[in-house]
């Protein structure tokens, strides 16, 4: 799920087919805007609020990124990587961020690449070898991103192109968010025994646990359970409301 910057549209992924919708915060003028048997997942709005990036695949194919106008039209594939994740817009939105994730495993080649929608040129980004799933702050200023193993919050200043470290040893890190005026970092630890969500402070580094989210029974789709922030900062989660049942059979022949 995923809010427009002026806090009106909300984009968010179908659970049952993987298809992609957008509305109103209230819920109202709902629109579906893609259809199988392609399946969206991590949509992200333009910073105008004209269109929405996303990560998409068919049967058999690998995840690419999409572009599709959030008024409804066909899906436009920009990519054609093994498997690329995470579009992330730049703040004036003539280009786009995203990770590629390799589907040999080798943690050491995931990358992070920067596409320019204008001149459709790819260009690697600067020291993003072994890092993936970017997140670029509303203001232009910084890359948020997590190593490879997913054990590391990185954090690049894009004017001294220097990365710093952010987080460590907190565990297996989840989705991250940014809020909207870019001083903070929401993300979740749910692969821990004592998962929660997370806060951290951009310019220090500074981490503070929100709320546990231990007890809380989640949502675990293809890619981990699914954590952001609604516009006013408060943390989001998918729940799992489903019921779960066992039965036992006893069988007896003639």
């Amino acid at each position: 799920m995923d809010f427009s910057r002026d806090g009106k549209w909300a984009v968010y992924v179908a659970y049952t087919d993987g298809t992609l919708w957008r509305s109103k915060m209230d819920g109202s003028d709902k629109l579906q805007v893609t259809y199988p048997p392609l399946r969206a997942t991590v949509p992200h709005w333009s910073p105008d609020g004209t269109h929405i990036a996303f990560s998409g695949a068919k049967p058999g194919d690998p995840y690419r990124i999409y572009v599709v106008p959030a008024d409804g039209g066909s899906p436009e594939q920009l990519s054609s990587g093994d498997s690329d994740l995470d579009p992330s817009w730049s703040k004036d939105g003539k280009t786009l961020m995203f990770g590629v994730f390799p589907v040999s495993g080798n943690l050491g080649s995931t990358k992070i690449m920067l596409l320019d929608l204008k001149a459709h040129a790819l260009t690697q980004l600067v020291g993003s070898e072994g890092i993936c799933c970017p997140r670029w702050s509303p203001d232009g200023r910084y890359v948020a991103a997590l190593s490879g193993d997913n054990q590391k919050l990185l954090l690049l200043d894009l004017a001294t192109q220097k990365w710093r470290q952010l987080a460590d040893k907190t565990g297996t890190l989840g989705y991250m968010t940014s809020s909207p005026d870019s001083k903070y970092l929401g993300l979740d630890t749910s692969f821990n025994a004592d998962a929660g969500f997370f806060r951290v402070r951009v310019p220090d580094g500074q981490i503070r646990r929100v709320v546990s989210l231990k007890n809380v029974r989640r949502f675990l789709p293809a890619w981990g359970e699914w954590s952001g922030m609604a516009p006013d900062g408060s943390p989001l989660v998918v729940r799992d409301i489903s019921t779960e049942e066992i039965y036992a059979l006893d069988w007896q022949l003639p």
